[in-house]
């Protein structure tokens, strides 16, 4: 069902969805670099981070979208030409390692293919893996 004004955004299953002229300008700025077919993915992924991080403080740092809980870095990610980059530390990393085997690493990265289908599931979990991670460690939210 959507709202009689889509310009301030959209209900799906009673979820409120933003346009990305709402979302923070920087990394609005960020996404807007990119085809539309890349920002689509980079949206959804922005989208899922803050799903399963409501509290997260979000910046742009080392050139790239930022996310961090409990004053600690949960993650960032980057676009190319060719792929996504999720940048999850090593320990989000180690944690899934058998289910990121396929795909081309490194220390604490992880590169998604534009040419496949994004694994929105395992990068969700990836990311409340990495909340709860960063709760353990202590802190306060943000």
């Amino acid at each position: 069902m959507k709202i009689p004004n889509e310009s301030w955004g959209f209900l799906v299953l009673g979820v409120f969805y933003f346009p990305l002229r709402f979302m923070h300008p920087e990394i609005q700025s960020y996404l807007s670099k990119f085809p539309k077919e890349t920002q689509v993915l980079l949206e959804e992924l922005h989208k899922i981070i803050l799903e399963e991080a409501p509290d997260a403080a979000v910046s742009i740092s080392y050139g790239m979208p930022a996310y961090k809980t409990f004053k600690k870095p949960l993650v960032y990610f980057a676009g190319y030409d060719n792929h996504i980059g999720l940048y999850a530390t090593p320990s989000g990393h180690e944690e899934f390692k058998e289910e990121l085997s396929v795909c081309k690493q490194g220390k604490g990265s992880v590169q998604f293919p534009l040419n496949q289908p994004m694994p929105f599931d395992l990068i969700r979990r990836i990311v409340r893996f990495r909340v709860e991670e960063n709760k353990l460690r202590g802190g306060k939210k943000g």
